[in-house]
């Protein structure tokens, strides 16, 4: 994580110039090294962890009084808790390798002015007994990391901790994906992957970004832009390389001569409609053992309004059979068949790359997934949602 929000943040750093070993992990704000005592009256050290409230680098007020606290309950000179922080007392596991014991809570009137006087605030209730038994045990005088964790954000990605699922958002740290067709709906996937911890996101395909594609993908690109005709993976990369790093964009259609820029890549979204181009990039996932999710609209205009289908069909190392069962055409002329059509409207290809995406979340933990099914289909006469191959 860059080093900005202490430079540019006058309570933080001051918080560090007073001696204090504060850091910033993910999207959470640690001082390590308070002084404490447990019920046995033993010195004890432990360590005080707050969500941060962020305008890009630069703290806002804090948003909630309550702590995370990590280690034994702290406790008065005679061994009692100090039951007026108590908040909770389970195990919370906040992502970065901290586990909360305990939570704190502790308004003083009028709330906290900044993170240096919430901190120092807990610091001075939970140390004061430890320092009436030990006189100049401190929480200050610290040495002062040098530099902190690495993060595929630009900022800190404080969603997550106000939340409290910042376990759950680094099990999507995993994955190297691949969006294969930046059109609608992959514009939408995109979108969403963006704003998780994967690493790396390649970016594939070889068209200009044009008038329509305007009116059927996240965001509002201007006419001065549109003006430029600039690549698709490239109008993207730029966009969401302001977010985050490692947007990798790749101007070709995947085919099997260059399938080799698939390597490396552990999940894939294809976002294509062109048959024969899906097997030579499927038969190269299958080979380097990475799951997939292809996703397709079928839109028809009957008796004055639109009906059709979308459907997010998933492949495994575990389950693939499916996908070459008829799940998935990979036939030249699709002319019959109802995913072949090319009306495309941005809801739609926005609830398709959701579904293609809460898939994805589903595979790796993040969302409870009960059934299991690898093929999905949502129709839109009676929002109807059928799931099979499970």
């Amino acid at each position: 994580m860059s080093l900005a929000p202490f430079a540019r943040s006058a309570d933080l750093k001051l918080l560090r110039e007073e001696g204090y070993l504060v850091q910033i992990k993910g999207n959470l704000l640690v001082l390590r090294e308070v002084p404490y005592l447990n019920a046995k009256k033993e010195l004890k050290r432990g360590a005080l962890v707050s969500t941060l409230n962020l305008a890009g680098d630069v703290t806002q007020v804090p948003d909630t009084h309550v702590m995370h606290w990590i280690g034994e309950y702290p406790c008065n000179v005679d061994g009692q808790p100090i039951e007026a922080l108590r908040h909770q007392d389970t195990p919370n596991d906040l992502g970065h390798g901290l586990v909360a014991r305990h939570g704190f809570s502790n308004k003083p009137e009028g709330g906290y002015r900044d993170y240096h006087h919430k901190m120092t605030t807990y610091v001075a209730v939970i140390s004061g007994p430890a320092t009436t038994l030990s006189p100049g045990v401190s929480a200050r005088g610290n040495a002062v990391p040098e530099e902190e964790e690495n993060s595929v954000f630009n900022y800190v990605d404080t969603a997550s901790g106000r939340a409290g699922i910042g376990a759950l958002t680094e099990r999507l740290a995993q994955d190297t994906v691949a969006i294969i067709g930046l059109g609608g709906t992959g514009g939408y996937v995109l979108d969403l992957v963006a704003k998780t911890p994967a690493p790396e996101i390649r970016l594939f395909d070889k068209d200009d970004f044009l008038s329509h594609n305007a009116f059927r993908g996240p965001g509002a690109p201007s006419l001065d832009e549109l003006r430029e005709v600039p690549l698709k993976v490239d109008y993207w990369a730029a966009i969401y390389s302001r977010m985050r790093k490692r947007v990798i964009p790749h101007a070709v259609a995947i085919d099997a001569s260059n399938a080799h820029l698939l390597d490396g890549v552990t999940f894939a979204f294809i976002c294509i409609d062109d048959g024969p181009s899906k097997r030579a990039i499927i038969a190269k996932l299958e080979e380097i053992g990475a799951s997939f999710v292809d996703v397709g609209m079928g839109l028809q205009l009957d008796d004055g309004s639109l009906g059709g289908i979308l459907r997010v069909t998933t492949s495994t190392p575990e389950k693939r059979e499916h996908v070459h069962g008829g799940r998935i055409d990979f036939s030249d002329d699709r002319g019959q068949d109802l995913y072949a059509t090319n009306i495309q409207v941005a809801d739609l290809n926005a609830l398709n790359a959701i579904m293609a995406v809460i898939k994805w979340k589903k595979l790796r933990g993040f969302y409870r997934d009960l059934e299991r099914e690898h093929h999905s289909t949502y129709t839109t006469d009676g929002n109807m949602l059928l799931n099979g191959d499970q």
